[in-house]
């Protein structure tokens, strides 16, 4: 148990007590400042108090915060590659083949019980040992991810995240060259009809979806993408990208798993059986911090399966 001590200034004399305290305790959010005071774990001049008692200059007020609970998901020691870390939040460079989050099926050996074992006791997270979990990447896609250690931390990452105010790059490589040298698909996108454990553009029930995209290379069948996106639906990219005509290469799920052979030279279609996962990497990651309130920006570049795809690609490539 964690007790905190707090005198109310002259600033927020007549301030309701659980919005006094949701702005002095910077772990907790208003609607757990409010289950603390419920639970008669808060006191005003040392008496039980409602979350609407109006507070007076010179009060004081002891809030005692429970220490996290356990986690449910067991720490296991995976190794992670930590880009950027400190005490509020850490920036990871995900490998493709990992689930971020446990889900049936995949109970352990994700990025979160990675996490846990790396993190240990500096994560609480709504009373509990968990990390802020606040954007995902599927589990065949790989790169740059931010985690959020406290309350506070979390709060402003997933509002960065909500109002696309983060920014977050994408690589893509996709089969065929698009005819545009940038576009942006504006299509909804819901679970398919035909097969509920797909993502597709329909109508029905279909949310807004969003993606920008820009040609950086252009190859023989094939084309380097970098993808920026303004909503963030469920496999979005991958499902916008088959939309279109062009499939992401390796992405089994969506149709651009193994093209025809001819479609190839014999030493690309090696690179592109060779793949881990879709040829598809979060490269770049940019917000402002939430402790210091300063932009940082973080990059990655393509994983090695990526990488020397990319670069048969450009070696069998024709002339421009």
């Amino acid at each position: 148990m964690l007790t905190k001590r707090l005198t109310v200034s002259e600033s927020d004399d007549g301030e309701r007590l659980d919005h006094f305290i949701g702005a002095h305790v910077p772990e907790l959010s208003r609607s757990q400042a409010k289950k603390l005071i419920v639970g008669g774990l808060v006191t005003v001049n040392e008496r039980a108090a409602k979350p609407s008692t109006t507070l007076s200059s010179g009060d004081e007020v002891l809030v005692h915060v429970p220490a996290p609970k356990e986690a449910v998901p067991a720490p296991e020691p995976i190794p992670m590659d930590v880009v950027y870390e400190d005490a509020d939040l850490l920036v990871i460079n995900k490998p493709a083949g990992i689930v971020v989050h446990p889900a049936p099926g995949s109970p352990d050996g994700t990025l979160v019980n990675a996490i846990l074992h790396h993190c240990g006791d500096e994560l609480a997270i709504s009373g509990t040992k968990r990390p802020g979990i606040v954007h995902r990447l599927d589990k065949d896609t790989s790169g740059l991810l931010v985690v959020a250690k406290n309350d506070a931390s979390h709060r402003s990452l997933a509002k960065q995240i909500k109002d696309r105010s983060a920014e977050r790059i994408y690589l893509a490589l996709v089969e065929g060259v698009p005819e545009e040298s940038q576009g942006k698909i504006d299509a909804p996108i819901g679970r398919s009809i035909a097969d509920r454990k797909r993502m597709a553009v329909t109508g029905v029930r279909g949310r807004s979806a969003v993606t920008n995209f820009r040609v950086k290379e252009r190859f023989n069948g094939a084309a380097l993408l970098e993808v920026k996106l303004d909503t963030g639906r469920t496999h979005q990219i991958r499902v916008h990208m088959t939309f279109i005509g062009h499939p992401i290469l390796g992405d089994a799920k969506y149709g651009g798993g193994k093209p025809a052979k001819q479609a190839f030279p014999e030493e690309v279609m090696a690179g592109i059986n060779a793949l881990k996962g879709q040829a598809l990497h979060a490269t770049a990651l940019g917000f402002v911090h939430p402790t210091t309130g300063q932009p940082v920006r973080f990059e990655a570049p393509p994983r090695d399966d990526f990488a020397v795809l990319l670069n048969k690609l450009r070696e069998t490539a024709s002339p421009q």
